[in-house]
């Protein structure tokens, strides 16, 4: 177990320079002139001038790198143009730990209700019986449904009609209800249907009926044996739901006027702080990496007789 933590770590060090190389990138791929853009259609040529000083855009694109990852290796990502602050404390002072927190809380929601429906899914001894439509139907509805959607109904809904929830901000467990349920509900679906999926096909494996013929109770044999060995995708999904919420949080942020990371990343597209947009993506490119990482150690957690290599 020690050596494939230490190899999986060490593959993520490529990794991450791919990814930071990637970033970087973003800024001269961008169409126009970037210094044009954030020093303004009424700057000088002397101002012009300075600006690509200032963003080190006078230098050859390998030198321009170079600078790029040894500040990052010191913890510096640039300074905002908008704000003139560092982009490390733009991003990591209180953002990003709002939209963490929003994340967690809506894969956990995710997890809970998925693992629920799927279980009760494939627990239903007819396969195709009333009670596994129904709940197919009811992750189906979820998977289907746009995060920006859900999270307006619900507002109109708990809000407006009903005047129970606050509709904006981030602290309170009642601003915390409606976000949590726009990001839970989609994750919940995927979650729910790779579970039902998984589930049914670990039951009818050979162990699973002998254990059955032996009169062992279904709730012992579904939740001692067959969700151990089901849960293997599942954990996968789970973590690809992560980077999505993440990801997806940028619109759910802006719906009930959050103030996370995507938020701040909607900002710095309108106001053209470049600088601030790439450390936002990088930090975004990088909890991916490590969400990967903490999947594939967690297989080997989950069934500890698994071969890894």
């Amino acid at each position: 177990m020690l050596y494939f933590f230490i190899k999986r770590l060490l593959q993520m060090i490529p990794v991450a320079i791919g990814v930071t190389i990637a970033v970087f990138l973003i800024l001269h791929l961008i169409p126009g002139d970037p210094a044009r853009i954030m020093a303004g259609e009424a700057a000088n040529p002397e101002q012009l001038e300075q600006m690509r000083i200032n963003l080190g855009l006078h230098l050859p694109l390998h030198e321009q790198f170079l600078n790029y990852f040894g500040n990052l290796l010191q913890g510096d990502m640039g300074t905002s143009i908008r704000t003139g602050r560092p982009v490390v404390l733009e991003i990591f002072e209180n953002r990003f730990l709002i939209t963490l927190q929003l994340a967690i809380a809506g894969t956990s929601l995710s997890i809970l209700l998925g693992l629920i429906v799927g279980i009760l899914s494939a627990a239903t001894k007819t396969r195709y019986s009333f009670v596994e439509k129904l709940l197919m139907l009811v992750s189906l509805v979820g998977l289907s449904m746009p995060n920006f959607w859900l999270g307006i109904l619900l507002i109109q809904l708990f809000s407006v009609r009903l005047d129970w929830l606050p509709i904006i901000g981030w602290g309170t467990w009642q601003q915390m209800i409606m976000p949590m349920l726009t990001l839970g509900v989609t994750g919940m679906a995927a979650i729910a249907r790779m579970t039902s999926n998984s589930l049914t096909e670990v039951l009818a494996q050979d162990y699973i009926r002998t254990a059955y013929a032996k009169g062992v109770k279904s709730s012992v044999i579904i939740f001692r044996h067959a969700l151990k060995n089901g849960l293997i995708p599942v954990v996968t999904i789970v973590g690809l739901q992560f980077g999505s919420l993440l990801g997806g949080a940028i619109i759910t942020e802006s719906i009930f006027a959050i103030n996370g990371l995507g938020r701040l990343v909607v900002d710095a597209i309108r106001a053209q702080d470049f600088p601030l947009l790439q450390g936002a993506v990088l930090v975004y490119a990088l909890v991916f990496v490590v969400v990967n990482f903490l999947v594939d150690i967690s297989y080997r957690l989950i069934n500890k007789r698994m071969e890894l290599n």
